[in-house]
């Protein structure tokens, strides 16, 4: 089973409807939608979902107030500021220490030396994670919580679970709607895949983010190609980036250009090559082939 990732260096680069594109274009396969911070692939796919969990990436401290002595020591040792005795009043008129559950970073210093063990070190939900069906075949994807953390291994727990499913179901493709930029969610997205695409913008901040992207794929060690999309709002950028591309050992998997007609699609969740079958669709198609071909 080889794994393609499909990543840019900000959001809105067009990333993910080049990922819907494939999906439609691609033979067997498990789709996995791994921008979970602001997963939107769904809207494309249009997922029929037929198994949900809820995800648990850290575990929180909650003090217990009735075992509560008031010693302070959770708070002095606390390095991020998060317990203070704003507790409720216990059964020896004490009043008791508290987490702050959004500054308590689960670090658990606090439950390790509690004199009275009054501090409970409880999993918390970050988020949800779906099993699902689509017309371009099966699908996993999740939702991070708001302001929820642990992004990157809510992303790894959703290429485990399609791998699974390639394996159980001998698919010889996962594809993966990565990440946007380059910290942890991304590198749990592409540590370890067959191919990486990136997809850029004719910005000068797209050669910018062209260039984190590339570096990342490299200190990874994973081959990667690049495509620029929207290519014709800016053709003298569009040339520079696919220049620095060829300088950094990186291969153009083609360009595709500004069409309306992807918002058109989107509207009716589809993907631009199943709204339309020229224009955009044969830019969408000639970058697929390329990609497949390094795949092989």
């Amino acid at each position: 089973m080889k794994e393609l990732v499909v990543i840019s260096g900000k959001g809105g680069t067009g990333k993910t409807s080049v990922t819907a594109c494939f999906a439609a274009l691609a033979g067997p396969k498990v789709i996995a939608d791994c921008d979970v911070d602001a997963a939107d692939l769904h809207l494309v796919m249009d997922p029929e979902i037929r198994r949900r969990e809820d995800f648990s990436g850290g575990s929180q401290a909650r003090v217990r107030p009735e075992d509560c002595i008031a010693c302070g020591k959770c708070a002095e040792l606390c390095n991020f500021a998060a317990i203070d005795q704003t507790g409720p009043e216990n059964s020896r008129g004490q009043v008791t220490f508290r987490v702050d559950p959004f500054r308590c970073e689960g670090c658990g210093v606090c439950v390790e030396f509690c004199p009275q063990s009054a501090i409970d070190f409880e999993s918390v939900v970050n988020g949800e994670i779906y099993w699902s069906e689509t017309r371009h075949g099966p699908m996993v994807h999740a939702r991070l919580g708001i302001a929820e953390e642990n992004s990157g291994k809510l992303v790894t727990r959703v290429r485990d679970e399609a791998r699974k499913i390639a394996a159980e179901r001998d698919l010889p493709l996962a594809l993966i709607d990565g990440s946007p930029g380059v910290g942890c969610p991304v590198i749990a997205s592409v540590t370890g895949a067959d191919l990486v695409l990136i997809v850029a913008e004719p910005t000068l901040s797209g050669i910018h983010d062209l260039d984190r992207v590339g570096r990342l794929a490299g200190h990874f060690g994973v081959p990667a190609l690049v495509s620029v999309n929207k290519w014709d709002i800016n053709p003298e950028l569009t040339e520079r980036i696919e220049n620095e591309a060829a300088e950094r050992g990186l291969a153009v998997a083609g360009r595709v250009r500004y069409d309306p007609a992807v918002v058109k699609a989107q509207i009716e969740r589809k993907s631009v090559v199943e709204y339309t079958s020229d224009g955009i669709s044969d830019d969408m198609r000639q970058v697929w082939e390329t990609v497949a071909a390094r795949l092989e």
